[in-house]
């Protein structure tokens, strides 16, 4: 069984049914052997870019947490374990949510499912 994290707008894209997702992407969330995660890190992401308005998702955080539910995502809470590789990351990435992101699929031994072109810098699996 296959383990992948998505990042905070590969999700966003496959909540709305987006055209920029990735074929690729969107088959392996839909093939049901595969387990599909989020962290709490793109709920948190997602109820800062709202508040900001750099971002609009309708029904807000209640609706993308009810989404990720609905399709049987499991929700990853933050570990110390992600914060130890954060801290070992080199400073490729500025955004702090997309590092903590890149540092849980790292430590969870997880593919991640991103269109960040900064993502593959980290030498970590990523797919798109």
């Amino acid at each position: 069984m296959d383990r992948y994290l998505l990042d905070t707008h590969t999700a966003i894209w496959y909540f709305n049914g987006d055209k920029a997702l990735s074929q690729t992407a969107r088959e392996i969330i839909l093939k049901l052997s595969n387990q599909v995660h989020l962290s709490i890190i793109s709920a948190w992401e997602l109820a800062i870019k709202i508040n900001l308005k750099k971002l609009e998702f309708k029904g807000q955080v209640a609706r993308f947490v009810s989404f990720a539910e609905t399709y049987s995502f499991t929700i990853l809470p933050i570990k110390a374990s992600h914060l130890t590789v954060l801290e070992s990351l080199p400073l490729i990435h500025r955004d702090p949510f997309d590092r903590l992101l890149i540092a849980t699929a790292i430590s969870e031994q997880m593919t991640f499912i991103s269109a960040d072109k900064n993502a593959v810098k980290y030498n970590i699996p990523l797919i798109w």
